[in-house]
């Protein structure tokens, strides 16, 4: 047979601009629908460490006293993010790149960028700490298979998934994984607030009230940093934006009113991405607070090192019966695991667009960036578990990659802000009332961040 004919067809390279993907955006909201993706990848990746593990140990140290943490958590970081996709898709920039403009000390990428390896370095402990859940639940189940044994073969599985993956296949499994647990956990916090012994509305209103929980200081740091939308997954939404097309279907810059038309039109339907996936986690991070406060800080089951998935499946026991552990710990084991394949897959793509742009390989050289990201795949995964494997603590790893992340939100509020003023094209400038929401975004975040940093040093 020719050659020709047995050779693979070339990679189509998703960073580039492509004459034949420029198309109109949907105009109804079915077919924007339709076309949203990126944000429920977020949510697999979301909700995960996050809301399993430090938000309801949070819930289970302080009680109901930092609900309104939470709240501002999810609330305030799509602004953002909103900012960072519109800044790609009108440019075709990726998220490194786009941070990588912003002034300061640089030694061949900028100070955001060097910051973004310091915060993934340290987001390995989270990945580890999803690992051992997985791996505990897994040995509850099946307790003659140690947890060691478990944890090697979910870093096998997740090198069969991810080095032949694209796109598609990771947004339709984090479809599934979003769904199905999300409803499971609202389900069983509604029947929450029909218990008296559990729940009153008078001890919600109080966590309403904007006091910092004397006890549980580190948790609600690291929760604000990787509940909603975390820093991580700031740095990672472009690189969805750009896969799913967003930028490509709105093509390369030009002084027309029809790209204008179409620019505008692709970044609402990102901003219905964003929105349909805030609704999403939202509900998951404040269904998952609830029952910590409910259920684990009532009875003073705080999760630890051994312990933790048993003592987290007492908020489903408690409220559904017995029976739901059956539920809990194959819930617990997709939850978690969804994170370890979304995050992986993100990270992968920002680590090896970093090679690009330290010089590595050449922007259009797609096929060096899938070497390369295939590469960061198997580095991802295997420090991520092994982390697990020499601390074997995963609540005290989720709280050290929280406060990570929760440390890189004003760095990547000032890089947003940069981008909006001096590298977004005019003819997408925002409205006020939605730069005034990226200002009231950033200028929360950092004071956050100051305030932390008072109550620390003090």
């Amino acid at each position: 047979m020719p050659a020709a004919e047995t050779a693979r067809p070339p990679l189509k390279d998703p960073y580039s601009y492509h004459t034949a993907d420029v198309s109109e955006p949907p105009r109804t909201l079915w077919q924007i629908f339709r076309r949203i993706g990126p944000g429920m990848i977020l949510a697999a990746s979301i909700v995960g460490s996050g809301e399993l593990i430090a938000t309801t140990t949070l819930g289970a140290e302080v009680g109901y006293a930092a609900l309104w943490v939470i709240l501002l958590s999810c609330a305030l970081k799509p602004a953002i993010q909103a900012e960072i996709g519109r800044h790609s898709i009108a440019t075709g920039a990726t998220g490194l790149e786009g941070f990588n403009h912003v002034p300061g000390p640089r030694w061949k990428v900028n100070w955001i960028v060097w910051g973004w390896v310091l915060m993934i370095m340290m987001t390995r402990f989270q990945v580890g700490a999803m690992y051992g859940g997985v791996a505990q639940a897994l040995h509850q189940i099946f307790p003659a298979v140690p947890v060691t044994a478990w944890v090697l073969g979910l870093l096998a599985l997740t090198l069969a998934l991810l080095l032949g993956g694209g796109y598609e296949r990771i947004e339709k499994l984090a479809l599934v994984k979003v769904v199905l647990f999300t409803m499971l956990t609202v389900l069983c916090a509604i029947l929450l607030t029909r218990r008296p012994e559990d729940f009153s509305w008078a001890e919600l209103a109080d966590g309403l009230k904007f006091q910092m929980p004397a006890g549980g200081l580190a948790s609600a740091v690291a929760v604000f940093g990787i509940t909603g939308v975390g820093a991580s997954e700031l740095f990672m939404y472009p690189y969805w934006c750009v896969e799913k097309g967003y930028a490509r279907f709105t093509g390369k810059r030009e002084p027309t009113p029809a790209w204008r038309a179409r620019a505008l039109g692709w970044i609402k339907v990102m901003h219905v991405d964003i929105l349909a996936s805030m609704v999403i986690y939202t509900f998951a991070t404040i269904a998952f607070y609830l029952l910590g406060a409910g259920i684990l800080h009532k009875r003073g089951l705080v999760p630890n090192a051994t312990e933790m998935i048993p003592r987290l499946s007492n908020m489903y026991t408690e409220t559904l019966g017995p029976w739901a552990v059956y539920l809990f710990y194959p819930g617990a084991m997709v939850t978690l695991y969804g994170t370890i394949f979304a995050a992986t897959a993100a990270e992968s793509r920002v680590g090896a667009d970093l090679c690009r742009l330290l010089g590595l390989f050449r922007a259009d050289d797609y096929a060096a960036r899938v070497r390369y990201r295939r590469r960061l795949v198997w580095a991802l995964t295997v420090v991520g578990a092994g982390l697990f494997l020499i601390f074997k603590s995963p609540v005290t790893m989720v709280k050290v990659g929280g406060v990570a992340q929760a440390l890189m939100l004003p760095v990547i509020a000032i890089g947003a802000l940069y981008m909006r003023y001096r590298r977004l094209p005019p003819e997408v400038v925002p409205r006020p009332w939605i730069t005034l929401g990226l200002w009231a975004a950033s200028v929360l975040t950092m004071l956050m961040m100051l305030y932390y940093a008072w109550l620390t040093l003090v």
